[in-house]
């Protein structure tokens, strides 16, 4: 073997000793073996559910305009919130913050803990639910009937605050979805719902839409179609629709980032959400609430289809759009969401008197549809 030369034998001497690694173990190390029986609970759950069907609404014909709904409410949980909750949990999982025994938290108008309650129940999990007391019962039931607990507060605004206290108390973790639901979701692909849409559209006239019709709840759902038509290079256009006293249309206009919160279940918020991402959405609808309620009950007369008032919701902008789209003579497709069904709102915004309470008037807005669907022609 070669000897070094003198001058490397002298700079080594100087160097001195070979200092020690530093290694610290982790205090509280993941219980791997729980995490993969988890993980695999949840692709389980996953795979047992087929994909959500896309609906081709019958316009009249000579539009050339091609309307279709994805039906969100055939989940295992009845709601869109299906897919956000699973990943959620898995993000948790993975990152360390849920393990055995975690007790999760949420703050949801409903939707989404029901979906959160379902997912902790397939784990042995608790699970709380922190709402607005608001909230329709028949979600608080459908929480329950998870074993989910449901915390109400008289502040809707009040529900995230609270919602960390609680996982603070209990040692456990607060999911927080509205922070995490841009996240959470895999934007790419991954059986997303942009790319679900997608693929269930290529065998049809218009495969590629011309617009892409949200609400903004977390905001989850409009940045991951968002991000996703500019990752494949599409044209597709995506617009959010956003009920009355929702922060996210005034903040979009320049207007200011609160509101006063809505009463359109699921969708718009009094603040803007961590997961909103205005950079991807080409433009923004507001929907008057008694329009909404409106277009609900107008789906289910004229198709069966029976929806919440969010869907509804997305029913305005869409036939708004489409409308536009014949005026403008440009042929093509418009997607939008059934976010819910319609049996979760038997107390609120199915029910007559609910409507007189709030002291909504839908008879313009059923005008202004019927309209939109029979002749093409807006008059909102």
């Amino acid at each position: 073997m070669t000897r070094p030369p003198d001058r490397l034998i002298h700079r080594w001497a100087i160097l001195g000793a070979v200092q020690p690694v530093r290694d610290v173990t982790a205090s509280a190390p993941v219980d791997r073996s729980w995490t993969q029986e988890a993980v695999r609970r949840l692709l389980a759950d996953a795979n047992r559910s087929a994909d959500t069907h896309l609906h081709k609404v019958n316009l009249p014909g000579g539009w050339d305009v091609d309307l279709y709904l994805k039906d969100e409410s055939t989940h295992p949980t009845g709601s869109l919130k299906h897919r956000l909750a699973r990943s959620l949990f898995l993000y948790g999982i993975c990152n360390g913050w849920i393990g055995p025994g975690t007790t999760v938290t949420e703050a949801s108008s409903g939707s989404t803990a029901i979906s959160e309650a379902h997912i902790a129940r397939l784990l042995d999990l608790p699970f709380i639910a922190v709402m607005a007391r608001s909230t329709s019962p028949e979600k608080v039931a459908l929480i329950e009937a998870e074993g989910g607990r449901c915390h109400l507060v008289d502040d809707p605004s009040a529900v995230y605050d609270e919602a960390r206290r609680l996982a603070e108390e209990t040692d456990g973790h607060y999911m927080d979805q509205f922070t995490y639901a841009e996240r959470a979701t895999d934007w790419r692909g991954n059986n997303n719902i942009a790319e679900s849409i997608f693929d269930q559209l290529a065998l049809e006239q218009h495969p590629v839409p011309e617009w892409i019709v949200v609400g903004a709840g977390t905001g989850g759902t409009s940045a991951t179609i968002g991000r996703f038509t500019r990752y494949r290079g599409l044209d597709t256009r995506l617009a959010v629709v956003d009920p009355e006293g929702s922060a996210f249309l005034k903040s979009f206009a320049g207007e200011g980032g609160t509101g006063a919160g809505s009463r359109i279940e699921g969708i718009g918020r009094p603040r803007v959400e961590p997961s909103f991402v205005p950079q991807v959405v080409d433009r923004m609808l507001g929907v008057p609430d008694a329009a909404s309620v409106a277009a609900m009950r107008f789906l289910q007369s004229r198709t069966g289809i029976r929806g919440g008032a969010s869907t509804g919701t997305n029913l305005y902008g869409a036939l708004l759009l489409a409308c536009e789209m014949r005026s403008a003579g440009r042929a093509g497709s418009i997607v939008t969401l059934v976010n819910d069904h319609t049996e979760r709102y038997c107390q609120t915004a199915d029910a007559d008197a609910w409507v007189e309470q709030q002291g909504l008037d839908l008879e313009p807005y059923d005008r202004v549809l019927a309209r939109a669907w029979d002749d093409g022609v807006w008059g909102g």
